[in-house]
This record gives structure tokens, sequence and C-alpha cells, in this order.
């Protein structure tokens, strides 16, 4: 078949224009008729087509069963799927004779074929979708995997993300009120997937909603909506959002400090994002996203507390339980029950209404965390406990405490106290005023604590009844007669002294 594009232009113009017959050109070309025919017939060759699917003689009755293998793997996990090595050797076993490639070649096409098609659909303004997605960050130059919250309004695009430890109830209720406030807005309706954080259970069609999840509804009093169970794509905005975030923002892998530096820079590519104008839009995203707020809720007047409140006692060693693990207390609180607040980021511990004790949020299992100035009144109780305090050991002191302990205990039979004593100038003073009175005591070479505490800045009673002249220049002159004993005889004569 004639496939040179010059010759086939040329033919076409003797015959339809210049009247040359068919049978010159047959003559002089010797074609086959029905090449001369199909020149005639089309502006261009046509290529070739096949009229009906090649048959294949050894693959083709088994192609039912392959399809039903597939079929059956889709409820699977993924790691446990049919692979083609696989499948030619069931298929083998039920009387198989072909090859490895035409397996292949037919799982791959019928993998093609049976893939899913979807419905373009409209999305309303003020309307979000929610999800989590994992990526992996250098924090503090160890690499190590995270979650991270996206909620995107569909019809602008607009999406906040923020980074966590892990996905909980906690980090579910702070990603909707960061993300809020992002937008300054409550959205009118927001779908999720069956996350086990907002729902306890799966009934057929019907849900339990978790209590978490009623008390942010009720807050934000915002519509929800579920996806069908392993339907996805009822949420594909924010699926799609969530890759791009990671593609994005997290490639290559961010070098940071902390979860705070990390989450400053996700906000910042949130905003530069808003200036991004889709495909089909004439507006950029941020002029799209003013639709969306016409029709959002505002936020309520109160700020919704997004910790994960519960009751606890404390133990024998000031400690109280929370999220596997344990957090301290002042020892006035020993053996009383306290409500324990646990942030995303802080711990906070109650006693009625008033705040005893603030820890930050440790993410690990069956942990300690000590707040050193909790334990000091008990180590004042018991000094022999010094060497082998726990709580004490993380607390990094510079090397003059050191030595000061070293000359209390060599020089004084009670050293040991009055170094104790020395540490609990810290429930008032910084380590570092206190560290600066330390130093100048061992310059002067006195070491009790008495001694410490008159060196620490003008926070001291004798300080603050010691008499100063400044703005009162008219008592310069007034002399004060030295004390005498006789005096205070006379006095006790006349019975003017009780």
């Amino acid at each position: 078949m004639y496939s040179n594009m010059d010759q086939w232009i040329e033919i076409r113009q003797r015959v339809l224009r210049q009247g040359v017959s068919k049978r010159q050109i047959l003559r002089e070309t010797g074609m086959h008729w029905k090449t001369l025919k199909k020149i005639l017939n089309n502006s261009s060759p046509p290529g070739y087509h096949r009229t009906k699917a090649v048959r294949k003689s050894k693959i083709g009755p088994y192609l039912d069963r392959i399809q039903e293998i597939l079929k059956q793997d889709k409820a699977l996990p993924k790691k446990q799927r049919h692979t083609a090595k696989r499948i030619m050797e069931r298929l083998k076993s039920e009387g198989f004779d072909g090859g490895y490639t035409a397996v292949k070649d037919a799982v791959r096409q019928l993998m093609q074929t049976s893939q899913e098609v979807f419905m373009p659909l409209t999305h309303a303004p003020g309307e979000a979708q929610v999800d989590f997605g994992t990526a992996v960050v250098k924090m503090a130059g160890i690499l190590r995997k995270f979650v991270f919250f996206v909620m995107v309004l569909p019809h602008s695009d607009a999406f906040f993300v923020k980074a966590y430890e892990r996905e909980c109830t906690e980090t579910f209720w702070d990603g909707h009120v960061s993300a809020f406030r992002f937008f300054c807005r409550v959205p009118s309706r927001i779908s999720y997937d069956n996350s086990k954080v907002a729902i306890s259970k799966i009934t057929g069609s019907s849900r339990k909603i978790t209590d978490g999840f009623k008390q942010l509804v009720s807050h934000y009093l915002f519509k929800y909506h579920f996806c069908n169970v392993a339907r996805p794509n009822e949420k594909g905005v924010v699926e799609g959002i969530v890759k791009y975030a990671r593609l994005n923002f997290m490639v290559p892998v961010p070098d940071v400090k902390d979860f705070d530096e990390l989450n400053a820079y996700l906000l910042e590519g949130c905003r530069e994002d808003m200036n991004r104008r889709l495909r089909g839009h004439t507006m950029i995203k941020r002029e799209l996203l003013e639709e969306d707020r016409c029709v959002m809720e505002p936020l309520p007047a109160s700020v919704f507390e997004a910790c994960l409140t519960v009751t606890a006692g404390v133990n024998s060693e000031l400690l109280v339980r929370f999220d596997r693990n344990d957090y301290s207390v002042p020892l006035e609180y020993a053996f009383r029950d306290v409500t324990v607040k646990g942030f995303v980021n802080r711990v906070e511990i109650c006693h009625y209404n008033m705040i005893i004790a603030i820890h930050s949020r440790c993410w690990d299992k069956e942990q300690q965390v000590f707040d050193p100035l909790h334990y000091l009144p008990l180590l004042e109780r018991k000094p022999g406990s010094l060497p082998y305090a726990k709580p004490l050991q993380k607390l990094k002191l510079p090397e003059c405490f050191s030595i000061i302990q070293q000359r209390l205990e060599v020089e004084q039979v009670d050293g040991r106290r009055q170094y104790i004593r020395i540490l609990r100038l810290l429930e008032r003073y910084t380590i570092v005023q206190l560290a600066s009175a330390v130093e100048t005591a061992l310059r002067l070479r006195t070491h009790s604590s008495d001694a410490v505490a008159q060196l620490l800045p003008d926070a001291l009673p004798w300080r603050q009844r010691m008499f100063q002249l400044a703005g009162r220049e008219h008592l310069r002159h007034v002399q004060i007669l030295p004390n005498s004993i006789k005096v205070y005889g006379n006095l006790l004569l006349r019975g003017d002294c009780l």
C-alpha cells in the first residue's frame, strides 16, 4: 500500500482533477485496483484497522477464569493479590499449556479494561473535604514518618495542611480548628472517610458517631457526610490534594528542627498556593475562595478547646498518667484526683479550676516526664535520695553547682541539706540568676544557702528594708541617737512599756 504522501496526492490530482483514467494509473504504477480505490476515497493513508479482535487460541478459553481471579483480588489487600506469574501457575494446574507472555498480556489488558470510571461532579461553594496523609521528614537530624491533616474547599481548591505526630482525636480536632481559622469561616458541609476518630461502629449503611466528633459538630454546627466503605473517590478532591501536598511540599524531604518549623513551612506553602490559577478558571484560587466564604458559616464567638480531657489520680511518685505516659505534679497534690488536658503540643494538669502543672506533650509510649521543681520540696524531706533522684538527672546545672555541693558536704555537717536549700531557690529564680549567685559565693568562699540567697537579685526581704535617701534629701541632717540600755530601763520604771 502506498504510504508516500507525495505520490498519494499526485494520483488523486491526476484522476480527480486532470481526468486521467484509472486504467492508465493502474498500467503506470502496477498497483492493485483496491489500492487505487482506497487512494481516491481517502485524502490521506487510513492505516491498517482490524475488523475484529485477534483470536487467541491458547489463552482465549482461560480469559474468563483470569477475570474471575482478578475480581476476587479486589477484596484482598494489595500485597496478597495474584501476580501474573501466580495466575499462570494456577492456570497450568487447570490444563493451560501456553507461555507466560500470553498470560501477562491478558492480565494487563483485563486490568486496564476493568478499571472503574467516574462521573465528573460539580462542587457547591462552601463545602469541604478532610483527610490525613503520611510523609517523611528529617527532624532534628533524624528521618521519621509523620501524618498531615488536609482540609480542602473543592469549589475554590483552597486547602490547608498541618503536620502532626499521629492521627488521633486531639490532632483531628486541632486540624479542624486551625483550618477554620485559616479560612476565617466554617464550611457548611464536610465529607470524611470512615476514620475511627469519627466513627466507632459501622453497621450496614448506619454509623455510630464518636463523642469526640459530636463535640466538634456541636460547637461549629456544620453538616457532615461519610463516604461509603472503600469508596475514597467520593472525596476525590482531597485525595488529590494529599498527593499534591506530598509531592510539592515534601519533595525534597524537609529538613527542620521541630514541628513548629515544619508547620510554619507548610502554612506558607498553603498561602502561596492561593495565587495559583486553576485549569478552566479565569480567577485565581484566592478570588474563588471569596465565593466559598459567602456561603460558609462565621466562626463561633467562643474558642473550641482542642484537647482530650480525662480524670486521673496522682500516685506516690507524684505522677499522673495520660495517653500511656506519666507526668509530674507538685508535692502538695500527691494522692489527689486531678483533671488532665491533652493538647497537641502540651499537657495541662488541673486541680479544680487551677492549673498546677504544664508539660510538653510526649508522643512516645511508657515515658516519664518530670518537672524537677516538683520534687525539690520532697528532696528536702528525703536528702539521702539526692544522688539517685531521677527527676533531677535531666536538670542541666552549670558546673558551679557541683563545686559548691562538694565544698558544702566537706565543710559542714548538714552540707547536703544546705545544697538542697540552694536548689530550692530555683522555685523563685532562674538557673542563670542562681548560677550567678553561686559563682559569686564561691569567689567569696561563703557557701551556705543563706549566703547564696543574699547574693540573688532584688527580691530578698533584707534588701527591701534598707533605707534609701533618694527622694528624701530633707532627712539628710536628722541625727539618730545611739541605742542606750538606760533609756529602756527608765521606761520600764515609769511603766510606759508593757
